[in-house]
């Protein structure tokens, strides 16, 4: 059983907090895909030659890993003791947990929609998304 669940007023009224939250997470999530792409270009460099390798860039790019690691985890962790579950993290998708007819049901959000407008079974994920 989830820590609470969400009435879709209730849920709609999260998004002042959960809004900036999603949107720093999504924010993060590019931060470190384009910190691991490089370090993966970087790899392959050293892995040849090194040519044109400067060894500060490592220690950058592990610097620049951690920042947006810990952003991912502060905003995972702010968004957990809310009550809302993230779903993925490069959409910006998240669930708020709810009872619909005596069922537990995830209302369904995702950065970009104005409001919490569609829910699913907990099985149904995504695809199976139906308007409230």
């Amino acid at each position: 059983m989830p820590q609470r669940t969400f009435t879709p007023e209730e849920a709609n009224a999260a998004l002042a907090q959960v809004r900036p939250l999603v949107e720093r997470l999504v924010e993060h999530r590019a931060d470190l895909l384009a910190v691991q792409a490089r370090r993966a270009e970087v790899d392959s460099r050293v892995g040849g030659n090194g040519g044109g390798f400067e060894p500060q860039l490592g220690v950058a790019l592990a610097e620049a890993a951690g920042t947006a690691e810990d952003g991912l985890r502060e905003a995972i962790e702010a968004l957990d003791e809310l009550g809302v579950v993230v779903k993925d993290l490069d959409a910006g998708l998240v669930d708020f947990p709810s009872e619909r007819d005596g069922e537990l049901v995830l209302l369904c959000w995702q950065l970009g929609e104005e409001h919490v407008a569609w829910w699913h079974t907990l099985d149904g994920g995504f695809a199976g998304r139906q308007p409230l």
